[in-house]
Parts: C-alpha cells; sequence; structure tokens
C-alpha cells in the first residue's frame, strides 16, 4: 500500500493494516469509509454482510477501484443468523475480508467464537459496530470519523483505540475513496510564535 505524506506527517505504512487471521472493530461515522478502503487493500474475494433491512451498504457504483468484481454483499434476517453467517465465512478460503454489521453489542463468547473462526481461515475480520457495542476480544478497535473542512475535503480521523499486540494512535487523512493510497495530514496544534526581543 502506498501512503503518500506531507512534510509534516510520517508514519509506518502498516499503521492501517489489519492483521490477518483476526476480527477487528470499527466504530463512528465514518466506519464505513475506512472498511471500504481496507477492502481496497486486500487481494481476494470480500464478503459484507448485512442485516436484510439495514440500508446503510455498499453501493457497486461507489466502490474503490477493483471492489466490485470482488465483492459479495450478503443479507440476513436476524442477528442470530449474521453473526453465524460471519463465523462460517471467516471459515472459507480463500476469503480474503469479511465485513459484517451488527446491531446488538457482540458478547465475549461471540466474539471470541469469531476470532476462532478467523484463525482457522486465516481470514481478516472487520465488524462495524455501533459505539459501546464491541467485544472484548476484538483484536483492534478504530474510532473514524470525517472531519470538517473544505467543500472537497476527504479528511478522516482515524483513532486506533485498543490494540492488543501493538501501540495506538490517532492519524489524520485524506482518503479520496477510490485507492488503497492515502495522505498523511498534520495534526492542528499550538503554534509557537518566537518570543518578543527584550524592550
Amino acid at each position: 500500500m502506498r501512503i503518500l505524506h506531507d512534510r509534516s506527517a510520517v508514519v509506518d505504512g502498516d499503521a492501517f493494516q489489519l492483521l490477518k487471521g483476526r476480527v477487528h472493530e470499527v466504530e463512528g461515522r465514518g466506519r464505513i469509509g475506512f472498511a471500504l478502503f481496507q477492502a481496497a487493500r486486500s487481494a481476494g474475494p470480500i464478503f459484507w454482510i448485512v442485516l436484510g433491512h439495514d440500508r446503510d451498504r455498499p453501493m457497486p457504483c461507489a466502490l474503490p477501484e477493483g471492489v466490485a468484481e470482488r465483492m459479495h454483499l450478503v443479507e440476513t434476517r436476524n442477528e442470530i443468523d449474521l453473526l453465524w453467517t460471519v463465523e462460517e465465512t471467516l471459515r472459507a478460503l480463500p476469503v480474503a475480508l469479511v465485513i459484517a454489521a451488527p446491531e446488538k453489542p457482540i458478547s465475549l463468547t461471540a466474539g471470541r467464537r469469531l476470532q476462532l473462526a478467523a484463525e482457522a481461515g486465516g481470514t481478516t475480520g472487520l465488524m462495524l459496530i455501533h459505539e459501546g457495542r464491541g467485544s472484548n476480544a476484538a483484536e483492534t478497535r478504530w474510532s473514524c470519523d470525517p472531519l470538517p473542512g473544505p467543500q472537497d475535503s476527504t479528511r478522516h480521523r482515524w483513532s486506533l483505540n485498543k490494540n492488543k499486540k501493538g501501540t495506538t494512535g490517532t492519524h489524520d487523512v485524506n482518503w479520496n475513496g477510490t485507492t488503497a493510497a492515502v495522505h498523511l495530514v498534520a495534526q492542528a496544534g499550538e503554534r509557537h510564535q518566537p518570543e518578543e526581543p527584550p524592550g
């Protein structure tokens, strides 16, 4: 993946890499954008699993380049069916990425079952959760929100709030929604002015 840096922001290219064989979570108003970014980075089949009445789903014409032909949209009748479908799809080969949007909190037991399924299939899972509805079993938890800016702005704040195997942190990025490349943006901070010369 290419990450294009500005002069003030340098971060490891793997900063947004989701560990394979594990299930991750993302919350916030920008969670679908983050999921599409991960889909653009994946090589192989992608399954997006939603509840039948959920209208917050990807549209083929708005997907990043190369994703539509690899994505399979699966509708389920209820939350139990959704979790069962996620579990079975995580075990399947050669699935690259499973994205799912549950409505209810994920219990610790359900979270552990999903992790075992991801390990068995070597598949990456990404659960699009509502704030406070994740599982303690999640490998990482991201919070993603759009940032205000000019009319054509594509700025987002992606915060890694939980990470079982590493550090956490926040990055402001520009992502145009079509490629696997992001531009890192310097976060707003205090400006330090030179001291006035003694009078």
